[in-house]
């Protein structure tokens, strides 16, 4: 395949444009095959399985490099914590260890990958695009330059999020109800900046916890408003308000390490968001967002999710800016000796094919809100239709996507377009955008909803059971918009007359909270009979029972129905295997402790779901 050009998209030229000044740089990162045994230290490269790891040491010696773990710690270290994991949740988690990072300058890293992949035990040398926001502008908006009252305005009425379905989410339900406003519940928000002394974030926030705080601090700001803005008179209101709200930083890390320290600082049934997206196979390669991706595509950043997953954490993740069908074919293709992307591991799979082994991140699209929000119609200003919650053109559709966010106007802290003057501090803005101003909106729902159940003394959604519901409830997508070319819009590039948008082309549904709330907190009991057999006289026989729903509490007990008075006729031992974040399969051993035959039934018990 040849290397992409720089290129625009007929949708994706103009004024669409991403943050500036808190780009990543591109990575290379290399994984190890398991059975070498790698280590990298600053003395260089090992085995410990014996391998001759000179070519590789020789390589590094001669560009003057150094492998480090691509994660922060030690190859041991990550071992030993998968394993512990392992044991308390049945899960199999992803070997973390085997992947590397090779510090370079960025004009060596391809040539680097092609020579890297050479090599006996390197599996995967590949290099991942910079990360980047995953918000759109259509053009530049400026903060006000007036300053502001003394008291900031409440704003909370231009917040349409917050209100019933179908319009919003029904956040102010959520609120009337125990832990409803996100009480007990953690969240983690990984990206680059973020105000924190902000006027309207100065509650519950817990600050950068890992990394440096970039100056470039809007977005993140704006990101942290829409979930976590106090409760109070003034400005604006986050969805869950007190939930407690903290940040690891892409300045210092790179985005798979970010996730990986973001899940080992929260326990299950709390929420890492991850706001960005990266230039995929079709990525513009410098020239707007047009194919750019949810990051998990990515072998590491997949791997470093599953992570965060098997600890229970529910990962939200913005599906990307790019207009793409991800569920086009392209995405199944496995780039090997790619001129931009390298080499992916041979057992990598597109995550983006429902037919493949998922993430369990929570995927987000973008939607538009209802006709008419703060006076303006984004889209319908190149046609006549417009659609609530009909995909806005620059997000990302398909399978994968679970549900949907407003991705346009969304009111929340930061910019100073809606409020500005010279108090950073002060800053607000109503026209924060993007698959980055719809993803804040599901963690905000999400947590309202793990708050609810923790004052229910409940067990939290697992990540699984939280995909399952958002799909189930909702308000449903609809058509998005036709539009036409207007010459004074952006100068050139927009079609005339392109099509509409069907809901084949799957954002999923706007969550409602109301319905959402109810479906979590139902519950029911029922008892039945599993299956039936025969054992042997002293004999053992094993049954196992498949694709129990991975968040049903489920007792069994196995009676003999062969009477027989006098002595325990059975033993029994129930062993579980965790088959996917969905499902958990049931392995039976029943013992006959008699010198005859006995005939054997398991019931179950579900106690609630």
């Amino acid at each position: 395949m040849a290397k992409p050009s720089k290129r625009s998209s007929p949708e994706f030229s103009g004024g669409a444009k991403a943050a500036k000044g808190v780009l990543s740089q591109r990575e290379l990162v290399i994984v190890a095959k398991r059975d070498l045994g790698l280590r990298a230290t600053k003395e260089g490269v090992s085995s410990m399985a014996g391998a001759n790891v000179s070519p590789l040491a020789d390589l590094l010696a001669s560009e003057g490099l150094t492998l480090e773990p691509l994660f922060g710690v030690s190859e041991e270290r990550l071992q030993a914590q998968a394993a512990t994991l392992a044991a308390d949740t049945g899960v199999d988690l992803p070997d973390l260890s085997v992947y590397y990072h090779v510090e370079a300058p960025d004009e060596r890293l391809d040539d680097l990958a092609k020579s890297l992949i050479q090599l006996d035990g390197i599996e995967a040398a590949y290099v991942k695009p910079p990360a980047e926001p995953a918000e759109f502008w259509l053009n530049e908006i400026a903060p006000q330059t007036g300053e502001p009252p003394v008291v900031a305005p409440d704003f909370t009425s231009r917040q349409g999020y917050l209100d019933p379905a179908l319009t919003g989410i029904d956040a102010r339900y959520a609120w009337t109800l125990p832990g409803g406003s996100g009480a007990g519940v953690n969240i983690i928000d990984i990206e680059w900046g973020w105000r924190f002394t902000h006027e309207d974030l100065t509650q519950n926030q817990g600050g950068v916890v890992s990394g440096a705080n970039s100056s470039d601090d809007n977005h993140g700001t704006a990101v942290l408003g829409e979930f976590s803005g106090d409760r109070n008179a003034f400005g604006i209101t986050g969805i869950s308000p007190d939930a407690h709200v903290s940040a690891v930083s892409l300045a210092t890390h790179s985005s798979a390490q970010a996730i990986r320290i973001a899940a080992d600082r929260l326990r299950a049934g709390d929420i890492i968001l991850l706001e960005v997206h990266r230039g995929g196979p079709r990525g513009s390669d410098g020239s707007g967002q047009f194919g750019y991706i949810a990051i998990e595509w990515w072998p590491d950043d997949f791997d470093a999710i599953r992570y965060a997953v098997s600890k229970g954490i529910i990962v939200v993740e913005a599906a990307g800016n790019g207009g793409q069908n991800l569920s086009d074919p392209v995405y199944d293709a496995r780039p090997v000796n790619h001129p931009v992307l390298g080499t992916f591991p041979a057992g990598w799979r597109n995550p983006f094919n429902p037919a493949n082994a998922s993430s369990g991140a929570v995927v987000v699209g973008a939607g538009m809100p209802p006709s008419g929000t703060h006076g303006r119609n984004r889209q319908p200003i190149w046609g006549d239709v417009y659609a609530d919650r009909g995909r806005c053109f620059f997000s990302n559709y398909g399978a994968r996507i679970d549900a949907q966010g407003w991705g346009w106007e969304v009111t929340t802290t930061g910019y100073g377009d809606l409020q500005g003057g010279s108090n950073r501090d002060q800053w607000y803005t109503d026209q924060f955008s993007g698959t980055s101003s719809a993803s804040p909106i599901l963690v905000g729902a999400l947590a309202c909803v793990q708050g609810i159940l923790r004052a229910h003394n409940r067990i939290p959604l697992t990540p699984a059971r939280a995909i399952e519901l958002l799909r189930a409830t909702g308000s449903p997508q609809q058509y998005g918009p036709a539009f036409t070319f207007i010459p004074n819009m952006t100068g050139s590039g927009y079609p005339q007359n392109h099509p509409a948008r069907p809901r084949t082309e799957c954002i999923g549904n706007r969550p409602n909270l109301k319905d959402l709330i109810s479906r979590a907190l139902e519950t029911r009991t029922w008892v039945g009979v599993q299956f039936s057999g025969t054992i042997a006289a002293n004999g053992t026989r094993r049954w196992f029972t498949s694709r129990w729903p991975a968040h049903w509490h489920v007792l069994w007990t196995v009676v003999p129905t062969s009477p027989r008075p006098g002595a325990p006729q059975i033993e029994w031992q129930v062993r579980l295997e965790r088959a996917s974040d969905q499902h958990i399969t049931y392995w039976i051993s029943i013992t006959n402790l008699m010198p005859v035959p006995v005939n054997i039934e398991a019931r179950y018990a579900v106690l609630g779901w």
